[in-house]
């Protein structure tokens, strides 16, 4: 019975994951990257869409706060000081 070549399948396994790793980084655009190449009508779309998704989140974040806070006459702006330690 012969013995299975573990070294040589280790390194050709471990060379086919790096060229692919490789591969993908010099292939695939950054985020800027494509930002950039988007038309101008495409990108005003994207801030768009990203001014929704921020104000979206701010109004979590204003909710979450507004339950959170111990007093109901203080704005939701507010920020709450953290408890001191003594």
């Amino acid at each position: 019975m012969s013995a299975f070549p573990w070294g040589r399948f280790f390194l050709a396994s471990c060379g086919l994951v790096g060229f692919g790793y490789v591969l993908m980084r010099t292939t695939v655009p950054s985020e800027q990257e494509f930002y950039n190449s988007l038309s101008p009508d495409l990108k005003r779309k994207a801030d768009q869409i990203r001014a929704a998704r921020e104000a979206v989140e701010n109004t979590k974040r204003q909710l979450e706060h507004q339950v959170n806070n111990p007093d109901p006459q203080a704005p939701i702006w507010v920020e709450r000081q953290p408890p001191k330690s003594s």
